[in-house]
């Protein structure tokens, strides 16, 4: 029998996950399937539910749905936990969901790819959203001297409080006029598809490393690139949180380069 799995978000329509997942389950022979589920703010415990009684194995997370995937799993992992959201959710023997976090390992397989060391580096992390909240562990955890830029402080704030390391916070204009002292800069806030760009000093020997990809980067990502920064896009992370839920569910690291390759492809082909 066909195994269902697959992503939870709203919007989805543009999620390149099932291009990504059912490349890997054919290329490994195996019997399942893998979808783009909408599933609007609210509804995620009713979808769970349907999705249980569908015999689903395992899922994915997005927006808007992080935290309330780890509120509603059976159980935790520890590294999910610290960080308060969960990105893939994996069937137990018991038919609950088991809540954990890709993102992290995600991230940290772009910088040490790129050979991004940041112990001791003055980073600025633009943004407090879901997916911030697990590189702000991610970035503390390795040392960096952390400083959160948000519009609204006490979202970075709530962040602040769950790490180890207290990074610094301010607010994003604050942020964006402090940036000639990051030495990488992390953005996770999406102005791409209004066509505006974050404006950046020179960032010679410096790195702009922004998590959106495609046209939701490709605007602020230029105006790095003639400013003299070192550019990261986020297709790599998406590829590696992938390949580590992929891992989740069947114990098998698949092809995080061939899967790159396609996916830039067509975002290149479309932006």
């Amino acid at each position: 029998m066909t195994q269902l799995y697959g992503v939870i978000g709203d919007p989805i329509a543009h999620s390149l996950s099932p291009l990504i997942h059912n490349e890997w389950l054919r290329e490994h022979d195996i019997d399942a399937t893998y979808k783009a589920m909408q599933v609007p703010a609210g509804e995620l415990e009713e979808a769970l539910a349907t999705l249980t009684r569908q015999g689903a194995r395992g899922l994915n997370i997005t927006l808007p749905h992080k935290q309330a995937a780890l509120a509603l799993a059976e159980e935790k992992g520890d590294l999910a936990r610290r960080i308060g959201a969960a990105n893939t959710l994996v069937r137990t023997d018991s038919g609950g969901w088991h809540a954990e976090n890709t993102d992290a390992p995600g991230f940290i397989h772009t910088l040490d790819k790129a050979g991004v060391d940041v112990a001791g580096k003055n980073v600025f992390l633009l943004g407090a959203g879901g997916s911030a909240r697990a590189l702000a562990v991610v970035l503390t955890d390795l040392g960096a001297d952390l400083t959160i830029c948000n519009r609204t402080i006490s979202r970075a704030e709530e962040i602040a409080d769950n790490l180890l390391t207290k990074p610094e916070i301010c607010t994003l204009d604050v942020g964006l006029e402090r940036l000639a002292t990051a030495e990488l800069v992390v953005n996770t806030v999406s102005l791409g598809y209004s066509g505006q760009a974050l404006e950046l000093p020179k960032g010679t020997g410096k790195t702009f490393y922004d998590i959106n990809y495609g046209k939701a980067a490709a605007p602020t990502l230029a105006h790095a690139a003639a400013q003299d920064w070192r550019t990261m896009d986020g297709l790599g992370m998406l590829v590696a949180q992938a390949a580590f839920a992929f891992e989740l569910w069947f114990g098998i690291v698949p092809d995080m380069e061939g899967a790159e390759i396609r996916c830039r492809a067509i975002v290149e082909a479309t932006t």
